[in-house]
């Protein structure tokens, strides 16, 4: 079946239908992973955007619910190169044809995503449109497009209720080396490799209680606690700020999500709440901007944003290099950060821009990328660590 990704520039693709049989308007974005679909399309951070990934084949391992970062797809669109529809992975439960029309996500293939994505690149993020209609009127569309915005999605994507994650560390006889990778499966995976008895550090997380503010998270974050041994809250987005500090967390992480975060005005003055407590933060993503605007700062859109899994950052303090995986479309204004309230702590290599913050004089460190990663790699999962031990020496700054 014929299908058209319309541009809110006229531009159009045609390509062949795949998904659920639907017209929708989204925002498009491009995503530069190789592997890790999956994980993108169940990324809630996606909700209200239509995803194109730029590598050329897609669904050839297959659609493995283990490794879903929430119960379902969050994109409104998928757009691919090519579709494999007959995967080759032992751990495949179906197809990713089927995962898209079970879930009612649609898509176009057999279109140049290389050219799309160079027109993201050279004129910017915009809105487009999905169809199997061969009778489209462009001048009825595009006023169409150019209105559509993302709205308040954090609510949208967010849990309903609060519930409890507990802590799940396994202890190999040797321990789990401090700051390896991060755990994403439960069993460990590939987390598990051999090593020397004299180079093991038992990873101690056990007993610490962590609030973890969804805003649309990952579920590997709060994994990724659990696997050190915390015992992980989870709060829905627009939990007072009076609510979490009365359960007397040892630690408060705010999680990733989508949208524009000027839009979060209620969470906003929440974290502004938290921020005034002495409790230690750790913000990723999402979390990282609110926390900036909470105390402040400001903060705009990209020209195209930063997704996939092959993004290097700077950690500031030590010069290393790290290579991230990154989904986010808006960035923290260096130009309006008040050097009293916080400072720089990451930087990305390529264009510059700001991927990590401490806070002068509290038990507070945030981060644009993805530490728990999935997919991506996991270089910088030792911030799980340093979060545990800024719990363990609360009014200590290890930020």
């Amino acid at each position: 079946m014929k299908t058209f990704l319309i541009l809110e520039d006229g531009t159009v693709f045609e390509g062949t239908h795949i998904g659920a049989k639907k017209e929708i308007i989204s925002e498009i974005v491009f995503n530069t992973s190789m592997a890790g679909y999956l994980e993108v399309l169940t990324d809630p951070s996606y909700a209200g955007q239509a995803v194109c990934m730029t590598y050329p084949l897609i669904g050839n391992y297959g659609i493995c619910k283990d490794d879903m970062e929430s119960k379902r797809p969050w994109p409104d669109g998928f757009i691919v190169r090519e579709l494999s529809r007959v995967p080759s992975n032992f751990r495949c439960d179906i197809t990713i044809q089927q995962f898209l029309e079970q879930n009612g996500v649609p898509g176009i293939a057999g279109i140049d995503t290389r050219a799309l994505t160079r027109i993201l690149r050279e004129k910017g993020t915009m809105n487009g449109m999905i169809t199997t209609n061969e009778n489209y009127n462009l001048d009825e569309i595009i006023p169409q497009l150019k209105s559509y915005t993302t709205g308040k999605v954090v609510e949208r994507v967010s849990c309903e209720e609060k519930y409890t994650l507990p802590g799940t560390q396994k202890i190999e006889e040797n321990g789990p080396l401090s700051g390896s990778s991060v755990f994403c499966k439960e069993d460990y995976g590939a987390g598990i490799r051999e090593r020397k008895p004299s180079l093991v550090k038992t990873l101690n997380g056990k007993g610490l209680r962590v609030a973890l503010l969804d805003l649309g998270a990952k579920d590997n974050i709060a994994k990724s606690l659990a696997a050190r041994g915390c015992d992980v809250t989870v709060y829905p987005a627009r939990t007072p700020a009076a609510e979490i500090l009365g359960d007397k967390p040892d630690g408060i992480m705010l999680s990733n999500g989508p949208g524009d975060p000027k839009e979060c005005t209620i969470i906003i003055e929440e974290i502004r709440k938290l921020y005034a407590s002495d409790v230690p933060i750790f913000a990723i993503c999402l979390g990282h901007q609110l926390m900036a605007l909470a105390t402040g700062a400001d903060t705009f859109k990209m020209k195209y944003g930063h997704r996939g899994g092959n993004h290097p950052v700077k950690d500031l303090k030590t010069g290393r290099v790290y290579i991230s995986s990154q989904n986010h479309g808006y960035v923290v204004d260096m130009d309006k950060l008040d050097p009293k309230v916080a400072v720089p702590a990451f930087v990305n290599v390529n264009d510059g821009t700001n991927e990590g913050l401490s806070y002068t004089g509290k038990n507070i460190f945030t981060v644009q990328f993805h530490p728990e990663a999935c997919p991506g790699p996991q270089d910088s999962a030792y911030l799980f660590d340093r979060f545990i031990n800024m719990m363990q020496k609360e009014g200590t700054i290890h930020a």
